[in-house]
């Protein structure tokens, strides 16, 4: 089989659907001046090498710190096999990302409330259809991401842990990608491998490092220096340290609980960890934030700028 065909035809494919989709919504979209916000919206992947390093559980607390300084935050959880944002915060969606995939619902119905304000995307869980999105699942949900970019401030997308497509596909197509990793040495080189195949195969260049479970902040520091050093001797990209999340036992109570730890335990140790990282990415909102707003989708699968399609 031709590679370089098959890639070919699929980028035709895809390019073809995009058209399609971009001439209907122009049709309906209201041009500027008619109310149209045009200030785009802040995209972040959270992701991690290997399972059991607590990134759905930062997605969460994450999302609630930023809610708290008044942004208004969209998670979604892209996990799409085995979603489990849903239990951290104790909802129980009747929808989730399947029944849009499956044409049974639009994106912005299956969108739940979460705690402190929060907007919740569920992922489905045990359902392996979509566990690898085609080019008709990716097309929709970037086009009803498209549509509701007038509505939230930031989007946080809790991939799944490993280097499948779908990771590759999210962590890719965000504008900043944030990366957890524990002091564990399993961790330090799964997330490495990551990052090395985002670098090598998908030319991201810039990462933020979030420690999660570490002792203190040497420890943490520790852990992004051991990171920082095999990084810099075999790829040309740059990490950042965002931060780290404390090992906290309000934490465990906190998940046991079905609550984010910033509302169970608001002056925990870890509850303060997430409202400063909050206020780093705050800070750092206009640092690298080179691939758009949500028609970040478009460009990185089409290799052109949104305004040709």
């Amino acid at each position: 089989m031709n590679l370089a065909a098959t890639t070919g035809d699929q980028a035709d494919s895809l390019r073809q659907l995009a058209t399609s989709v971009k001439k209907q919504r122009k049709a309906t979209k209201p041009s500027a001046g008619e109310g149209q916000n045009q200030k785009g919206v802040r995209v972040i992947s959270v992701t991690s090498g290997k399972g059991g390093v607590g990134k759905s559980n930062v997605v969460v607390n994450l999302a609630l710190a930023l809610a708290r300084r008044g942004k208004k935050v969209l998670v979604i959880d892209a996990d799409l096999g085995l979603g489990n944002i849903d239990v951290l915060i104790g909802i129980a969606p009747d929808h989730t990302l399947n029944d849009v995939f499956s044409g049974k619902k639009r994106l912005d119905e299956i969108i739940t409330e979460g705690p402190g304000g929060i907007r919740v995307i569920p992922a489905g869980s045990g359902l392996p259809d979509f566990t690898s999105l085609g080019l008709q699942e990716r097309v929709k949900i970037m086009d009803e991401l498209d549509a509701l970019e007038e509505d939230f401030d930031i989007l946080v997308i809790d991939t799944e842990a490993g280097i499948s497509d779908n990771v590759t596909y999210f962590n890719s197509a965000s504008q900043e990608i944030v990366v957890v990793v524990t002091p564990e040495p399993t961790s330090i080189t799964d997330v490495y491998a990551l990052i090395k195949l985002l670098a090598t195969r998908h030319s991201e260049r810039y990462f933020k490092v979030l420690v999660n479970m570490a002792r203190d902040t040497d420890d943490a520091l520790q852990v992004f220096a051991k990171l920082s050093n095999v990084t810099s001797r075999f790829l040309d990209i740059s990490l950042d340290y965002l931060g780290c999340v404390v090992r906290d036992d309000a934490v465990l109570e906190a998940v046991k609980s079905q609550k984010p730890v910033l509302e169970l335990c608001p002056d925990s140790a870890a509850a303060g960890c997430f409202t400063t990282l909050a206020r780093r990415i705050l800070e750092n909102s206009g640092e690298r934030r080179v691939k758009g707003n949500v028609q970040f989708f478009f460009r990185r699968f089409l290799g052109a700028p949104v305004e040709n399609l």
